[in-house]
């Protein structure tokens, strides 16, 4: 507190000190002494107490001072003498640069009583400097067609002293051809120009090399040279032309290096090569060299160094445009730095919190101080927060701010937020500086997994190898480390006997789904369980999922024949009438697999016959028909091997035989077949069998139209239909419990056995009998009486 109090009333002496340096400075005109550059130090500049009028005491009794604006010491006061004394050897180059007059400012201070005079110095130049031209070269395209009195402009030489020691006038040897014209531009300084005196001819020499030498004013007067060398071309008449003389630019002094600063633009009417422009920096010293950077093809003039109004506050240089004959023209561009607000304001970070539970109400995040070093309203400044994000700002203490959430945050929905602080001034133009502070949130158990689907259908071909892979189930979890760690698990069946932990099994990390043994598609065709994904969060939590399991059918079942019996104690033998047409129904072949779809599609082919022509096999339904008319030179006795084959892959098959006996007419006696052989006196029981059994017929043939057409309707009511949709033509297929899939109804009469001399007969009795026109023969088809349905 006392180091405090003793500071205020220094600051209040400094402010009264200067605002006394004010007002004395306010009546009095300041003073003005010159002195030459490269003067020794201690030379004699003025005679001060004279000057001001005092006693030479009383310069020391007043305690008088010089002080420069710069605080740099170039004169010493003698307060003996009251003499002003160069205090070291000024070079006005460094001083002033290309600026006339160089002029220093300072004050004469007295203390006792205050007394403050304003003074000038002025540095005189010396020609201590030969002029230079930027390059030791320069080349030169003159067409030959060019008249005499063309004007070609050169580079101008530079000189670092100013007013007539600067460069002033040109030569140019030998001038046969050429001589050199001094053009003066004013505070540029003097061009030289190339005029033409002689028409050239590029036959006689397409060549020439000059001399041009640059002469100062000063004395002795200092020169310099440079080569020049002249192409002729042939004829190009129009040279590049600009569209402005002069290009006036003013460039902020914070632009940005790489920037666009002007562009220049020069036309050119003639056509190919003579018409494609390149520019080049006509005049350029080494500091606009190292400060822009012309583009020859564009003319675009870029920054290539930052900017300082302080130290450079315009450019002034000739861009010149040459096309690919050799003519040029030439433009003067100009421009001016903008003095702007230059400091940025300053953020400094004191605390940061990160990352933050996502659960967590209102939370500090970070504590933060700003500051601008630049003073007034260039100095005051105003801090926001970029976007819309849950965050706010306070202030706490004089431009300190805490940064703070607006409430709980939520990390599935974004776990990280990156804060940006801008602070902006209130220059003009202001500058504005943006600090990004990057918050992580942290998370909280507080999403179950989700299955990315409610169910699952797998499919798996029975036979299956045990451990096969039949598929998997994923499940996501919105969390974060240890809360997003998902294992997987069964739930045991709602049907109590499944035998689940016998049929599959689940990876509790990765959730792919074994089954653990082979499956039957014809035991159990599909199954349903429930899989759960729980997390590894405190606590737990879990969501579950339905999976189907469908077993697809393999062909491992073979055809099953159901008619006509392959194990019976005595063959099946159909009888056929010699008096049969071609197509006639002799039997069919019924029979099933096991299998399902395809697999079971069943297609019939006569692989093997006594007679081959004779009959055929329906490849759909299985039916055996007469495949021509019955002659008296067919055998009776007839054997067929019929193939069942189903439509899976690989196929498989059974097969079937029938026997077929050929008779006149079924009062003929039955004639049993090879196996079965009889002789004279079996014959003789026969007959007797065939009278009884005529007497039997006859008298129950009212009783069998009876129950016939009874059991017709009967059937007709309950006849299987086929299947819908599309369905091979060869195939016909069947169902597991062996209902056909078209419907049929046969009769079988007089079952034979090997013993006895009994005959049998087998035909269909197809559903349109009843509907048959009046007369027509029913081919294949004779009724019987005493028949019986099957």
């Amino acid at each position: 507190m006392e180091a405090a109090g003793e500071r205020f009333p220094q600051q209040r002496q400094v402010l009264i000190l200067f605002f006394l340096l004010r007002v004395a400075l306010a009546g009095w005109e300041p003073r003005r002494y010159s002195v030459m550059e490269e003067t020794e130090r201690g030379s004699f500049v003025a005679n001060l107490a004279k000057d001001l009028g005092v006693g030479v005491g009383e310069l020391a009794v007043r305690e008088a001072r010089v002080v420069f604006e710069d605080n740099e010491q170039r004169l010493q006061l003698d307060l003996r003498t009251g003499e002003l004394i160069l205090n070291e050897r000024l070079d006005r180059e460094e001083l002033c640069g290309p600026t006339e007059p160089c002029v220093l400012y300072f004050q004469v201070l007295l203390k006792k009583p205050l007394a403050v005079f304003r003074a000038e110095l002025l540095v005189g130049d010396v020609n201590d400097h030969s002029p230079e031209f930027p390059e030791g070269e320069m080349t030169l395209k003159i067409p030959e067609n060019s008249p005499p009195g063309a004007v070609f402009p050169l580079i101008k030489a530079q000189d670092w002293d100013v007013g007539n020691n600067d460069v002033q006038n040109y030569d140019i040897s030998p001038g046969s051809h050429f001589h050199v014209s001094t053009q003066n531009r004013g505070d540029r300084g003097r061009y030289p120009e190339l005029v033409l005196d002689k028409e050239l001819d590029r036959e006689e020499q397409p060549e020439l090399r000059l001399t041009l030498t640059a002469m100062d004013g000063g004395s002795p007067p200092r020169s310099g040279t440079a080569q020049v060398r002249i192409v002729v071309l042939d004829i190009n008449d129009n040279p590049p032309e600009f569209e402005q003389t002069l290009y006036e630019v003013q460039v902020p002094e914070d632009s940005h290096v790489g920037s666009l600063v002007a562009k220049v633009f020069a036309r050119d009417l003639d056509a190919g090569i003579n018409g494609e422009l390149s520019y080049s920096l006509f005049y350029s010293s080494q500091e606009i060299s190292k400060t822009f950077e012309l583009s020859r093809l564009s003319g675009e003039i870029r920054l290539i160094k930052k900017l300082d109004f302080e130290a450079v506050s315009s450019y002034d240089f000739d861009i010149k445009a040459t096309d690919g004959g050799g003519l040029s023209g030439k433009c003067a561009v100009s421009i001016k730095v903008v003095d702007i607000n230059d400091n940025s304001p300053e953020l400094t970070i004191s605390s940061l919190t990160s990352p933050i539970p996502e659960n967590s109400p209102e939370t500090e995040v970070a504590l933060f101080r700003i500051r601008d070093r630049d003073s007034g309203d260039n100095g005051r400044m105003t801090c926001s927060i970029a976007g819309d994000l849950p965050f706010l700002l306070k202030p706490s203490a004089e431009n300190f701010y805490t940064l703070v959430t607006e409430g709980a945050l939520d990390r599935e929905s974004r776990a990280e937020y990156n804060v940006t602080i801008t602070v902006t001034d209130l220059g003009s133009p202001s500058l504005k500086t943006e600090h990004v502070i990057t918050v992580q949130v942290s998370d909280v158990n507080d999403n179950a997994p989700a299955f990315t689907r409610t169910s699952y259908t797998l499919l798996v071909r029975e036979n299956n190898s045990p451990a096969l892979h039949i598929g998997s189930v994923s499940a996501t979890d919105a969390d974060a480390g240890a809360n997003a760690q998902v294992t997987y698990s069964l739930l045991p069946p709602q049907d109590a006997h499944l035998p689940l932990a016998s049929l599959v099994s689940v990876n509790a990390d990765s959730g792919q789904l074994f089954a653990l043994r082979a499956l039957d598609f014809e035991a159990l065709q599909a199954f349903e369980f429930r899989v759960r994904a729980a997390d590894a969060g405190s606590p737990a939590l879990s969501s579950e999922a339905r999976v189907r399991v469908q077993v697809l059918d393999a062909n491992d079942n073979a055809p099953f024949v159901l008619y006509p019996l392959q194990n019976g104690s005595a063959p099946c033998t159909e009888l056929v009438p010699r008096a049969a047409e071609a197509g006639y129904l002799v039997s069919k072949v019924v029979a099933v697999d096991g299998d399902a779809g395809q697999n079971a599609w069943l297609s019939y082919q006569l692989l093997k016959a006594t007679e081959p022509g004779l009959f055929g096999v329906w490849a759909h339904n299985g039916e055996v028909r007469t495949a021509r008319l019955l002659s008296e030179r067919d055998a009776p006795k007839h054997r067929l091997l019929v193939l069942v084959r189903d439509n899976g892959e690989p196929p498989l098959s059974a097969s079937v035989t029938l026997h077929v006996l050929l008779v006149d007419g079924f009062s003929q006696p039955y004639l049993p077949l090879p196996e079965a052989a009889a002789g004279p006196a079996r014959a003789d029981a026969l007959t007797g069998y065939l009278v009884v059994a005529l007497a039997s017929v006859s008298s129950l043939f009212l009783f069998s139209v009876l129950l016939f057409v009874a059991v017709r309707l009967c059937r007709r009511s309950r006849a299987a239909s086929v299947p819908a949709g599309p369905f091979p033509g060869h195939l016909v297929d069947v169902s597991g419990t062996g209902t056909l899939s078209q419907s049929y109804q046969y009769e079988v009469c007089l079952r034979g056995g090997s013993e006895s001399n009994e005959f049998k007969f087998f035909k269909p009795v197809f559903p349109n009998l009843l509907g048959q026109e009046p007369g027509r023969k029913t081919e294949g088809n004779p009724v019987f009486p005493n028949s019986l349905d099957i």
